[in-house]
């Protein structure tokens, strides 16, 4: 998993694109595309909880201040980092 903790400042919007399903959970960055893949199934949120912890643990903040902007059910997320 990359460290992508330069980009966890406070206000930033985090556009990605989501794999569900896949062989392992990984967030890599390439080609300034921020890319997350997760074990999990998209059924009742699931993906999305699994997407929240690895972006939190790969940007090195909580959990807590990750949120959802657009994209709840779409593999492109938007998310805000809050203060």
């Amino acid at each position: 998993m990359e460290d992508l903790r330069h980009l966890a400042l406070p206000g930033t919007t985090l556009a990605l694109r989501v794999t569900p399903r896949a062989a392992r959970n990984a967030v890599t960055l390439k080609d300034g595309q921020l890319r997350v893949t997760v074990t999990t199934v998209p059924e009742d949120g699931k993906a999305n909880a699994a997407v929240v912890q690895l972006l939190a643990k790969a940007l090195g903040i909580p959990k807590s201040r990750l949120t959802l902007v657009r994209g709840a059910t779409s593999r492109d997320k938007l998310f805000r980092i809050e203060p």
